[in-house]
């Protein structure tokens, strides 16, 4: 099974590609957590912002695979309890699906990216940086993963 998170933005600060890579690493051979960044599209005062969404968008689409569930992050997205994403994850695995999770940029993602998702998830009702919520995505599904497998890193409940 792959968990790809596809996600606008490159060249942010070390710390956060450390938060991301150490959660990756945890996943088995088995689940691998993998990011593919695609550039932000062009921002200044002069820019067109929603050209630039839409850039974006097309290159977050064109980096998915194609048969992957599609899950578009959006503060308005269903919200989900930690065990809730749990049982997703088991679901997804049981069925031998991808899942692809699309992180916009700063004005969030483009119209052609949630039509083509087949669900949206809100992490949090608060507004994110969009670059720390790739370490945010990558702790939750290895969390979710720790407690379908009794791992001790999940310890509440």
């Amino acid at each position: 099974m792959h968990l790809k998170v596809i996600s606008a933005g490159q060249k942010l600060p070390d710390w956060l590609n450390a938060g991301f890579e150490e959660y990756r690493r945890r996943f088995p051979r088995e689940m691998r957590l993998e990011l593919t960044e695609v550039p932000l599209g062009g921002r200044g005062r002069q820019a067109d912002t929603a050209r630039a969404v839409r850039d974006e968008g097309d290159r977050m689409l064109k980096a998915l695979r194609g048969p992957e569930w599609v899950i578009a992050l959006e503060i308005d997205g269903r919200q989900w309890s930690t065990e809730k994403l749990a049982e997703r994850l088991e679901h997804w695995r049981m069925e031998g699906q991808d899942v692809a999770f699309l992180i916009g940029g700063p004005e969030g993602l483009s119209d052609a990216c949630r039509e083509r998702a087949n669900q949206t998830w809100s992490l949090s009702p608060l507004t994110l940086p969009h670059p720390l919520v790739r370490v945010m995505l990558a702790e939750q599904l290895y969390r979710a993963w720790s407690i379908n497998c009794n791992h001790p890193y999940h310890r509440a409940g």
